[in-house]
């Protein structure tokens, strides 16, 4: 596996831990991050804000590489990213990910998720069961 494929395998993993400042180790300074239909997010910085937030609002979130391909610098992921709120059952929201690799750090990462099914998929979760006593 190429040192880019590697990179990516390991970000993806890193989610889990919900450790925004762990994402950033990951990182270029001037990664540039887009979101499919959400703005566009320049800086390394920003982007560890942007996770900050979405860790202190998701009780899980965990993404799930089902297929990747690397050419160079340039991986293509497959995911499902597992997101829970709080109190609910995880939904599966699929995306597809492209990553730009450079000198072992992301600098530039473009995510296509469909928004509007992601909010459906969101919603129609469940609330967890009560622990039995």
């Amino acid at each position: 596996m190429s040192d880019a494929g590697e990179t990516v395998r390991q970000f993806v993993a890193s989610f889990e831990k919900r450790d925004a400042d762990l994402l950033g180790t990951f990182l270029d300074d001037a990664i540039v991050f887009s979101n499919h239909g959400d703005p566009e997010v320049r800086g390394k910085e920003n982007v560890v804000k942007v996770w900050k937030r979405v860790f202190s609002t998701f009780a899980q979130v965990r993404f799930e590489t089902i297929h990747q391909a690397v050419n160079g610098a340039i991986v293509l992921a497959e995911q499902i990213h597992h997101l829970a709120l709080p109190g609910r059952e995880s939904a599966a929201i699929p995306n597809m990910a492209t990553y730009e690799v450079r000198n072992g750090r992301i600098v530039l990462w473009h995510d296509y998720s469909d928004g509007q099914s992601a909010r459906e998929a969101l919603n129609a979760t469940k609330p967890l069961a009560a622990p039995q006593s």
